[in-house]
């Protein structure tokens, strides 16, 4: 009797087997891509105040979600803290903070979020830093001494803040306000790229080229200022609050500034004192912020006394659109034109004689004649006339 193999058979097992084996390998890259996708889950990035938001968006780009913990139109002296603020760090991976004592409304909502693993990235960190000045006499010099401090990025760990705010302005031992220096702006972002790296390395590229990005911008940007800036080497300019001083230590300018006053809602007592200033020191210049808004005493004050009131935005509030990088760079240009008006203003109140004497005579620009005297009561020829003795005097 003749075997024949039944065929049929064998290729149903050898069928069946490969549908086997390839639903094995099939399904194998499938698990691999839902554990990649599973590694390479965005971080989850919140920012506190609005240039953090707006240099974090610059480097992270599309691979982290980035959430404000600020809305972009309140300040962080006027924020505070929700239920939901605290849930939200509780679900984050990275928190970035100015530092230097600008984030002193964390210190409770950190506790609450119990977030062992949230990872803090201080932008702040190995930047030179300027003290805070108290204003003297109505005003007060805007600089101070350098400083270096240093975290360690990539690592968990809180912030303790104990510093007060006097009329919502008043800080630390260090000035907080770096990011109005574009050069050490620079330096934050690259802290900002460097902690993401450490949180999310699969992103570095990514992370890097976005850094690089922005840091060319920003380096466009410094350099503009600073040639904008350097027909007014050592002048000065006065602001409300100190804000400046970074700034002006980068374009070689000085920055001064009145008895700490709360624009958005003086009393009667503080606009009393700035009516005084400006009469004891010829002040020709106001340089308010924006958050003062439309009903702003300072503009009836000045239209009175004859002086200009200009906006020297410290960016720390905005609308909707604040939260892109962009817009720093561009209320940094606004700024610069604002205090370049300012200072052409000044030039050309005062005779032009007097205009080469600007950098030696101390005081700011603004108050025009230093401790030399007031000009509170000078217009026309008998000004000219006045300012021409004081400039033998000057001689």
């Amino acid at each position: 009797m003749n075997f024949k193999p039944k065929t049929s058979s064998v290729q149903a097992v050898v069928s069946l087997m490969a549908a086997c084996s390839l639903g094995v390998m099939g399904s194998l890259p499938i698990r691999q891509q839902a554990s990649q996708a599973q590694s390479a889950a965005p971080p989850q990035v919140v920012t506190t105040i609005l240039p953090m938001t707006q240099f974090t968006r610059a480097v992270a780009g599309e691979r982290a979600e980035v959430t404000p913990l600020i809305p972009p139109h309140l300040g962080p002296h006027d924020y505070q803290a929700r239920p939901e603020d605290g849930r939200l760090l509780a679900q984050a991976d990275v928190l970035v903070i100015n530092g230097l004592g600008m984030e002193t409304f964390l210190d409770g909502l950190m506790a609450s979020a119990g977030n062992p693993n949230l990872t803090v990235i201080d932008t702040s960190e190995g930047i030179p830093t300027l003290r805070t000045q108290e204003p003297e006499h109505g005003h007060g010099d805007g600089h101070g001494h350098s400083h270096g401090h240093s975290h360690s990025h990539g690592h968990s760990h809180g912030h303790s803040h104990g510093h007060s705010h006097d009329h919502g302005h008043s800080h630390g031992e260090f000035n907080p306000h770096i990011w109005l220096d574009p050069r050490r702006a620079i330096q934050q972002v690259e802290n900002i790229r460097d902690g993401l790296i450490s949180v999310d390395p699969e992103g570095a590229d990514i992370y890097r080229a976005n850094a690089a990005a922005f840091i060319e911008e920003l380096t466009a940007l410094d350099l503009e200022i600073a040639q904008q800036l350097a027909p007014f080497e050592g002048r000065s300019f006065v602001v409300f609050h100190d804000i400046a001083p970074y700034f002006a230590e980068r374009y070689n300018l000085k920055s001064e500034f009145l008895v700490e006053i709360p624009e958005a809602s003086p009393s009667p007592e503080d606009v009393r004192r700035v009516m005084d200033t400006v009469r004891e020191s010829g002040l020709k210049t106001i340089l308010v912020e924006p958050q003062v808004g439309d009903n702003n005493p300072f503009e009836v004050l000045a239209q009175d006394l004859g002086v200009q009131v200009r906006v020297f935005d410290p960016i720390e509030t905005a609308g909707p659109e604040g939260i892109e990088p962009e817009y720093y760079l561009t209320i940094m240009r606004q700024n610069v034109e604002n205090l370049v008006s300012s200072f052409e203003a000044e030039t050309a109140f005062l005779p032009e004689d007097f205009v080469p004497l600007l950098p030696s005579l101390s005081g700011p620009v603004a108050f025009a004649l230093g401790g030399r005297g007031a000009l509170p009561s000078m217009s026309g020829v008998g000004a000219v006339e006045e300012l021409e003795e004081l400039l033998v005097t000057a001689r």
